[in-house]
């Protein structure tokens, strides 16, 4: 009987190909948030209040992004892609992006013509990407989060934190240490 002696090079190239699917198979399992997470606008946010309050929504979500930015990347590759986030916010919020360095000139809640650069940093203060800032339906930022979250679970506790009007009574911090799936 005769044994075939395999190439060690066979199993790396059999192991890089099985690599390969498994991840183009995870990639394939998220969807566009350009497209399925956020809502498309005119950059008229008093306008999208009104829209907000018509179709039932508890408010806006703001996602200050910056195109350079790794952690708005992640973000948008590993949490905003995710059908289950897409549904909950979509269900809720209207959600935009608003891109930090932009010269696009969009109007705020209370009416005001600028640019989205001076609406991030002018209006709200935002000095490192992302920032996701909720809304309510009268204009007045309810809920802010800086930085990218661990994953799905705290985004989608980002969203239920709003949601459940908690709120309005303990920190975001507090309520995530209490809710924390286990």
């Amino acid at each position: 009987m005769k044994m075939r002696i395999h190439h060690p090079f066979h199993f790396i190239t059999v192991f890089l190909i099985a690599l390969s699917l498994s991840s183009n198979a995870n990639a394939l399992v998220g969807k566009d948030p350009y497209q399925y997470f956020f809502n498309e606008t005119w950059g008229d946010f008093q306008e999208e209040l009104s829209n907000a309050q018509e179709q039932g929504k508890l408010g806006i979500l703001v996602f200050f992004e910056l195109k350079d930015c790794p952690f708005c990347h992640r973000m948008k590759k590993t949490v905003l892609n995710q059908p289950e986030v897409q549904k909950y916010f979509r269900q809720y919020f209207l959600n935009f992006s608003v891109d930090i360095k932009g010269d696009l000139e969009i109007t705020d809640f209370t009416g005001q013509m600028l640019t989205q650069k001076d609406f991030a940093f002018k209006k709200n203060r935002v000095r490192a990407t992302p920032v996701f800032a909720i809304y309510d339906l009268e204009g007045n930022q309810i809920a802010r989060y800086t930085g990218a979250t661990s994953g799905v679970e705290e985004f989608l506790l980002l969203g239920e934190y709003v949601v459940s009007g908690a709120y309005k009574e303990t920190r975001f911090s507090k309520y995530k240490r209490l809710n924390r799936k286990k």
